[in-house]
């Protein structure tokens, strides 16, 4: 059968990370994804982490599944050429700062006018309106501001940011989610397109838990503590004999008491104060000082094990090379091998979930800047002639 986005044709104008992973995402679930670029500069993805070969590896991933065309979006004849495109496309992403689209002639208004059923997503860091909307912004700051920051990290240490895009991440899940809400609006509910206002920080919020209902109701800011959790206890990690760390979870009460029981202290299972997480976290020295010690007298295998048969909730501590090597992943295809026409087969996060009826699937990897802008401007009535003279002028 087809993937489930058939026939939806998606218009990625979008740049550094949120917006184009969900075009990736669309992509992959049979979205036909056209892929807007800068003539010279092209998507700054490109020249993002290393390279092999002279091929990006990020880029490589992330742009797999669409198709790649470069436009001048400041010049009005690129202007007028993405109007073209956006007439029969179904969605425009992009994370241009408010106002740039408009200044060229490109706003939502102008769109919707020539493609009533076009889905405009715009994915900015604080969103198309607010004090702080024209300010530039990435994830980081949304890690920073959203209070992520904050509360991670050792407490008597610095607040810390993550090693990736983590909000970016978020979004991108986000904006997809919104995507083919709006599709389903407009397709099933006979509504029409519309405008997706995403801002970047807003998801991170909603990802923090309870943060935002516990200070308004309580007055409580959360502080960092660690690898510790406010709500529960046992959690954390701890380091086998073997030198390896695993982590424990307790969020429910009968995995704590196997694990107090599994690691020789019952005794604390039948204090008052260990029927709640709440009062499991008020004595997460106690519980920590336990599992830690009991898990630092056995290796890996053993502790896995133990875990396993109490029916105890513990996983290791992977580095991304125990995750190619784990046979779970192998099982399951979570690391997938696509052909690359420059470095061969190569190996990438496999989709996100999987559909019985209507799977998608990794067509091809990433393309060089302007692979297809005959294919699709060509599609769009434009000669060989008239393709080298925006090309002559920088426009394409």
């Amino acid at each position: 059968m087809p993937a489930p986005l058939s026939g939806i044709t998606v218009v990625d104008a979008a740049t550094l990370f949120a917006g184009p992973l969900a075009a990736t995402i669309l992509g992959d679930y049979g979205a036909d994804v056209i892929k807007v670029e800068h003539p010279a500069k092209g998507d700054p993805a490109r020249g993002h982490g290393p390279a092999k070969d002279g091929v990006p590896l990020w880029w490589t991933s992330l742009a797999r599944n669409k198709k790649t065309v470069t436009l001048n979006l400041s010049d009005p004849d690129g202007a007028q050429l993405l109007r073209r495109l956006l007439s029969g496309a179904d969605v425009l992403i992009e994370n241009f700062r408010p106002g740039t689209l408009e200044r060229w002639g490109l706003g939502p208004d102008v769109l919707l006018a020539a493609n009533p059923r076009l889905i405009v997503a715009r994915i900015t860091a604080f969103g198309q309106s607010g004090p702080y909307a024209h300010r530039p912004g990435f994830g980081t700051l949304a890690e920073a501001m959203s209070g992520f920051a904050a509360i991670t990290g050792a407490p008597d240490g610095p607040p810390t940011l993550p090693p990736f895009g983590l909000a970016d991440g978020i979004s991108a899940l986000t904006a997809a989610q919104a995507i083919v809400t709006a599709l389903y609006h407009r397709d099933a509910r006979g509504g029409t397109g519309q405008v997706i206002d995403l801002a970047i920080v807003e998801p991170m919020l909603s990802v923090l838990g309870q943060q935002a209902m516990v200070y308004d109701q309580l007055g409580r800011v959360q502080r960092r503590t660690g690898n510790r959790s406010v709500n529960n206890a046992p959690r954390n990690t701890y380091r086998t004999r073997d030198g390896r760390w695993v982590a424990v979870s307790t969020s429910a009460q009968a995995i704590a008491e196997r694990v107090l029981r599994l690691v020789g202290h019952p005794e604390v299972v039948a204090e008052p104060w260990f029927a709640t997480g709440a009062g499991r976290a008020e004595h997460a020295d106690l519980l920590d000082g336990h599992v830690a010690a009991w898990v630092a007298e056995r290796d890996l295998g053993p502790v896995l094990a133990a875990f396993d048969e109490a029916q105890a909730a513990v996983a290791p501590i992977y580095d991304i090379a125990d995750v190619f090597a784990d046979p779970h992943f192998a099982y399951r295809d979570s690391i997938t091998t696509v052909d690359d026409p420059v470095l061969g087969p190569v190996r990438m996060p496999n989709l996100l979930y999987r559909m019985s009826r209507t799977p998608g699937g990794i067509r091809w990897t990433g393309r060089p800047r302007g692979a297809d802008n005959e294919a699709v401007f060509g599609a769009l009535g434009l000669s060989g002639e008239d393709l080298d003279r925006l090309r002559t002028r920088g426009v394409i």
